[in-house]
Parts: structure tokens; C-alpha cells; sequence
């Protein structure tokens, strides 16, 4: 593990730790933009320009008590990578942590979802790709890969995708496609339906929310490495936190580029839905 500075509030020892926040530094399946290892580092950095509190939430919620566990060290293959990260992070799932990951790219949710039990958990993601390619530049383990490897592991049935825009033809042209419900569709019916729906859809209880920043409208989070327009609102992402709510057990947010976001509006973005997440989770202890 390596470690610089530490994300805002995070200052619980991990024994103690409601949750536990994890920087992956990985991007070598990048295929547009490369530069989401630095994502971390940003992303921890951005964390101190917010209130200490989110006053929609209530006065005086109970302190979630947050471990910030460092880095997971950098490697090329995503192989090694998966190691590492269960290394790291697979303890804190075993352990009933609440995990939040910061990429990187969106390959680092493969080994992630693996360390969970096949009937734990169902994946919901946000997404402008569907990333449900068998494999993509010659790899299975690639970034554009990451829904069918979940779908592998927990079954089709607990795969979902909200806000995808770019599908391509190999994805949909077969008889095990991933479902999805596109930007386009949740213009028309509401970020509210569009999460219904998918909770609906998926098996599995509890939901573990993996956020490709890109699933943003990149007029709001240019930061990225394979932008595409006519994604989501901001706020979009916030209220699909909130209605999964309860039956959230875990967190990443990837494909934050900082070299791409030279104004830092992207990394402000993804942690400040880490600290949506945190509330979230700070209400559902309380009950």
C-alpha cells in the first residue's frame, strides 16, 4: 500500500472503521485518454472543499467513523492488479466493511465484485459504455469488459446498467445481452423510474453501485478518459444514491482523468459522491 495525504474526515483506525475508502492507481486498458491512476490523489485532494456536513440530509446525523486505507500499488497487468487488490481490499468485504474505491479505471471493479459471495450482492452501474464486451484489445480483463465479468460471477440476473449511450453491435447481437436502460430513456421517464426499474430487475438484495464518471454528461465531468455526450445530470447520480439507499453495500467511482480536468471540476464531482455514499450509509446505520 502506499499512502499520501488522507481523504477529508477519514481519521478512524480500520478496527474501528464503519467504512474504508481505497485508492486503486491503475489505467493500462486505457484506450482513449490515460491518466485515471492519478484519480486517487485528486479525488482525496477535492475532498476538502465541502462543509462537514450536507444539510439536506439533517443537522445532526451520527459521524460515520471512515478509515482511509491508502493506495493499492500500481501494476501493468490487470492480472497483478486484481491480486493486489485482493489483497487489499477483499479483508474489508470479508470483514463486513463498507468499501468505497477510488480509481482509476473501471477495470479495477472486476476483482472488487469477485471478493463478494455470488448471492451477495447485485451490481447497478453507471455508465455511458456497457462494457460488456468478452474481451476488448485482446484482453477479457479490460475496462470495456467489466459488466460480463460481474455477470460471470453473480449471474446475469444481478447485472444492470443505467445511462449508457455507446453500445456497440457484438453487445446487443446475442441471446445474453446485459440489460440497460439508456440516457436517452431516462430523459424521457426520470432518474427516479430508471432506478426503480433496475432494482426491480436485479435478484439479489443488496446493491453495489459501481459509478463510471463518463455516465455523467461531460459538460459536467470533462475530466474522463472516453467522454460522450449526452449523458447524465449530476444530480441524476445523487438521487440514485439515495433511492438505492438502505440496500447499498459498497461503492467505486472510476475513470476520473485529472490530467483531462485541468480546472478540477471532475475530481470535486466524484468526491462528492463519496460523501453522498457516507451520508447515505451514516442514515442506514442509524435505522
Amino acid at each position: 500500500m502506499a499512502f499520501g495525504i488522507s481523504y477529508a474526515g477519514a481519521e478512524s483506525e480500520y478496527d474501528d472503521a464503519d467504512a474504508v475508502i481505497f485508492g486503486i492507481p491503475y489505467d493500462h486498458t486505457a484506450c482513449f485518454k490515460a491518466g485515471a491512476r492519478e484519480a486517487p490523489g485528486a479525488i482525496r485532494r477535492a475532498s476538502y472543499n465541502f462543509e462537514e456536513i450536507h444539510f439536506e440530509h439533517g443537522l445532526h446525523q451520527p459521524a460515520l467513523k471512515v478509515c482511509d486505507f491508502g493506495n493499492c500499488d500500481d501494476f501493468f497487468l490487470p492480472e497483478d492488479m486484481f491480486e493486489e487488490v485482493d489483497f487489499c481490499v477483499g479483508p474489508a468485504v470479508r470483514d463486513g466493511k463498507f468499501t468505497i474505491a477510488m480509481g482509476g479505471e473501471h477495470t479495477v471493479n472486476i476483482p472488487i465484485i469477485r471478493n463478494f459471495g455470488k448471492d451477495d450482492v447485485a451490481l447497478i452501474s453507471i455508465d455511458a459504455h456497457l462494457d460488456s464486451r468478452d474481451e476488448y484489445l485482446g484482453t477479457p480483463n479490460s475496462h470495456a469488459c467489466i459488466t460480463r465479468r460481474a455477470a460471470e460471477h453473480l449471474g446475469l440476473e444481478n447485472v444492470f446498467v443505467i445511462g449508457c449511450r455507446a453500445i456497440a453491435e457484438e453487445e446487443l447481437d446475442r441471446d445474453d445481452p446485459v440489460r440497460f436502460i439508456s440516457s436517452y430513456e431516462v430523459m424521457d421517464i426520470g432518474i427516479e423510474k430508471a432506478v426503480e426499474t433496475a432494482l426491480e430487475s436485479v435478484r439479489n438484495e443488496r446493491i453495489y453501485l459501481t459509478l463510471d464518471i463518463d455516465g455523467i454528461d461531460p459538460a459536467f465531468a470533462p475530466g474522463t478518459g472516453t467522454p460522450e455526450p449526452f449523458g447524465l445530470m449530476p444530480m441524476d447520480v445523487k438521487k440514485a444514491i439515495n433511492i438505492i439507499g438502505d440496500r447499498l453495500a459498497g461503492f467505486d467511482v472510476t475513470e476520473v482523468c485529472p490530467p483531462a480536468d485541468p480546472a478540477g471540476i471532475t475530481s470535486v464531482l466524484a468526491a462528492r459522491y463519496i460523501n453522498e455514499v457516507l451520508a447515505v450509509r451514516a442514515k442506514s446505520l442509524r435505522r
